[in-house]
C-alpha cells in the first residue's frame, strides 16, 4: 500500500514558528527552535515521501546576508526579474519583493522547502511565485540569479556550476559564500563581506563571514 501523502504546510507550521530574520527582522520566517526534534521528524518520512533534511527550517548565513545586501542595495533588483536559486526558506526572494524586483522566483527542489516559502510570503505579505524541482539547464530568463550558501557539497556544486556560469555570461549571478570547500576558485568581483551571527547547532561558531560575489561567465 502507497504511504499516505504528507500535508507539506501542514508539517512546516507543526515543527516550526514565526520568528524574524537575523539581519532583515522585519522579514518573518516559519523556522525551527530547535535542530534536532525536526531533523528526527523529518527523516521518519524520508523513505516513504523522499523528503530531503530540512535545510529550509533556516536562515543560513548565505540568505541572510543576501537578504541585508538588497535590502541595502535595492537597485540591484528594482523593477528586474530575479531567480532566487536553491531558495531554502526563501529568505533573499522575500526581501527582493521588497525592494521593488519587477518579479521574484524561487527554486528548490524539496517539497517542504516549498510549502515553506508559500507560508513566509504570506506571512509577510508578500507574493513570490514558488519553483518546485530542479531547473538546472533552463534557459536565463531573468535579469539576476541569486544564490546563497550552494557550495557545501561537491556533487551539487558540480551540477549546478556549469549552468551558472552560462548564465552569468547574461546576466549577474551573485553567489553568498560562507566559507564552503567547493567554492570555486574563480569568483569574479567582490560585492560586499557581511558578518552573519549563527548557531552552533548549525555551524561550528557563533558567526560566519560571508563573501558576496559576483560569479565570472563560464
Amino acid at each position: 500500500m502507497p504511504a499516505p501523502l504528507v500535508d507539506a504546510a501542514a508539517f512546516v507550521q507543526a515543527h516550526t514558528r514565526l520568528a524574524p530574520a537575523v539581519l532583515v527582522p522585519d522579514i518573518k520566517l516559519h523556522l525551527a527552535t530547535q535542530l534536532t526534534p525536526l531533523w528526527q521528524a523529518t527523516e521518519d518520512f524520508l523513505q516513504q515521501h523522499g523528503m530531503a533534511p530540512p535545510f529550509w527550517a533556516f536562515a543560513w548565513p548565505g540568505s541572510e546576508a543576501l537578504a541585508l545586501h538588497i535590502t541595502q542595495n535595492p537597485e540591484l533588483v528594482r523593477g528586474k526579474r530575479v531567480l532566487d536559486f536553491a531558495a531554502g526558506c526563501g529568505l533573499a526572494a522575500l526581501a527582493c519583493v521588497r525592494a521593488g524586483a519587477s518579479h521574484v522566483e524561487a527554486a528548490e527542489i524539496d517539497k517542504l522547502a516549498a510549502a515553506a516559502m508559500r507560508l513566509n510570503a504570506a506571512a509577510n505579505g508578500l507574493v513570490l511565485e514558488v519553483l518546485l524541482g530542479d531547473i538546472v539547464g533552463t534557459p536565463c530568463r531573468w535579469d539576476v540569479i541569486l544564490c546563497g550558501d550552494v557550495c557545501y557539497e561537491e556533487p551539487m556544486t558540480r551540477h549546478i556550476l556549469p549552468w551558472l556560469a552560462a548564465c552569468a555570461s547574461q546576466v549577474p549571478v551573485i553567489i553568498a559564500d560562507p566559507g564552503r570547500k567547493y567554492l570555486p576558485s574563480a569568483r569574479g568581483k567582490t560585492l560586499a563581506v557581511i558578518e552573519v551571527p549563527t548557531s552552533l547547532e548549525l555551524e561550528d561558531t557563533l558567526q560566519r563571514s560571508v563573501t558576496l560575489f559576483q560569479l565570472p561567465p563560464g
